[in-house]
C-alpha cells in the first residue's frame, strides 16, 4: 500500500549489528483490533472541492511491533505541513462523517499549542491500541486524529453514538485523566458541526 511521503522520515542506515538483530525471529504480540493511519495531504486539498476527496490510507498494523515501527518512522505532529490531518482508526473504519459506523457520533477534542502535541499523540495512540483498550467502552471509539494548525495543534478521539452520554462522558474523562490534561474538553456531535460547522456547541463537556 502506497504511503505518503509527507508522514515518514528517513531511517538511519543499517549497521552490522542491527542487520544481525534483524535476522534474528522476534514474538509478535497481535492487538485486539487492527488499526489504519490515514493522512489528509494538505497540498492537495486546497485544489479540492469535496472534503476528503485529498483523504490517504498510509497503512494498517495489527501488532506492537508494527505499530512501532511504522510510528519510529513517521514524522510526528510537530513535523506535519501546516493544515495536515493524520488520523489513526480501526480498519475498515473511514474516518468521515458519512462512514455508517462514524454517522451518528461525535468526537472529543484537546487543544495544544504550536508544536507541542507530539507526546499526547503518541500515549492516545498508546490507550488506543497498545495497552489494551484502555477505555471502559473502548467499542464506542472509532480513531483518533491530530489536526495541525497554524496557532494549534488538535487531537480529537472519534465516537460511534453520541446519544449514549454516559459512554461519551466516560471516555472524555477517562481521556483527560491518562493524559493528565486540565482544560475542560467538549463533546461536538457529528451532525451538529455538519450543520452549524464552528457554531456548533458542544453536547457534553468533561
Amino acid at each position: 500500500m502506497a504511503v505518503e511521503e509527507d508522514t515518514l522520515k528517513s531511517p538511519p542506515p543499517p549497521t552490522e549489528e542491527s542487520t544481525k538483530e534483524s535476522s534474528v525471529p522476534t514474538e509478535s504480540h497481535p492487538l485486539e483490533h487492527s488499526w489504519t493511519f490515514w493522512f489528509d495531504n494538505p497540498s492537495v486539498k486546497s485544489k479540492q472541492t469535496t472534503w476528503g476527496s485529498s483523504l490517504r490510507s498510509v497503512f494498517t498494523f495489527s501488532t506492537v511491533e508494527q505499530f512501532w515501527s511504522l510510528y519510529n518512522n513517521m514524522r510526528h505532529p510537530s513535523k506535519l505541513s501546516h493544515g495536515a490531518d493524520f488520523y489513526c482508526f480501526k480498519h475498515n473504519i473511514e474516518p468521515k462523517w458519512e462512514d455508517p459506523i462514524c454517522a451518528n457520533g461525535g468526537k472529543w477534542t484537546m487543544n495544544f499549542p504550536k508544536d507541542k502535541s507530539d507526546q499526547s499523540w503518541l500515549y492516545t495512540l498508546c490507550l488506543l491500541a497498545l495497552i489494551g483498550e484502555q477505555f471502559d467502552h473502548g467499542d464506542e471509539i472509532c480513531g483518533a486524529v491530530v489536526n495541525i494548525r497554524g496557532k494549534q495543534e488538535r487531537i480529537s478521539i472519534w465516537t460511534k453514538n453520541s446519544s449514549n452520554e454516559p459512554a461519551q462522558v466516560s471516555i472524555g474523562r477517562q481521556w483527560k485523566e491518562f493524559l493528565d490534561y486540565n482544560s475542560s474538553i467538549g463533546f461536538i456531535i457529528h451532525e451538529d458541526a455538519k450543520k452549524l460547522d464552528r457554531n456548533a456547541k458542544s453536547a457534553y463537556t468533561a
